[in-house]
């Protein structure tokens, strides 16, 4: 006879995602056992396997979980404007404030992903590329065709959003909404504003080579 799920076995599971993220973060995914995690969520060493197999399958759960739901959050936004400006806007703030509360997953993200097998880092770089194409669409939208057009130099500006963004809990992982909202605009004008340059500086470029 199987064995019948209880009703809140979904809460537990999820209490259990969330304190094991954070104990991987603050120890170190290597170090961390199953007994600690156990130890951790209040629970015996047995019922925490009733959850998971083994460490493995809760570091992919933590990581899928996070990184699914983020995909899904960015690529769901309805956009009151078509300027993508606006819209770049609109995903770095989103972004943001789903980082918030959410530093432990972000952390085991950045340092543990490569402890799983290859087929599972790549269910999770899917993820990743799906979030990265929604970015890079808008920049090459806002970009001078020599930018827009030249593959590797919008890769660079697109990864360097994502590098402004993904590192902001290393100093301000406890901002209010307001504050990642106006860090979110900081960056998106930093962004908006060196792209609206880079043809100029190009042509300066050029008339530098041409004095040599």
């Amino acid at each position: 006879m199987a064995r019948t799920i209880a009703s809140d076995h979904d809460d537990k599971r999820q209490a259990i995602l969330k304190t094991a993220a954070r104990l991987f973060s603050e120890e170190g995914y290597g170090r961390a056992s199953m007994s600690a995690v156990a130890s951790a969520c209040g629970i015996s060493k047995a019922n925490i396997y009733h959850y998971y197999p083994g460490k493995e399958a809760l570091l992919f759960d933590i990581l899928d979980s996070h990184l699914s739901d983020l995909r899904d959050r960015i690529g769901g936004l309805r956009f009151s404007s078509d300027n993508p400006g606006d819209q770049l806007r609109a995903i770095v703030t989103e972004l943001l404030l789903a980082y918030e509360g959410a530093d432990a997953e972000h952390a085991v993200q950045l340092n543990a992903i490569a402890a799983l097998p290859e087929a599972k880092q790549e269910i999770l770089r899917g993820y990743q590329r799906d979030l990265v194409r929604i970015v890079r669409d808008r920049i090459r939208r806002l970009a001078p065709a020599s930018v827009a057009e030249d593959p590797a130099r919008l890769r660079s500006i697109t990864m360097s959003v994502f590098a402004l963004v993904n590192w902001h809990y290393q100093w301000d992982g406890k901002a209010s909404a307001a504050a990642r909202r106006a860090y979110a605009d900081l960056v998106c004008d930093l962004v908006i504003g060196g792209l609206s340059q880079m043809d100029g500086k190009a042509l300066q470029d050029l008339r530098e080579i041409r004095k040599v």
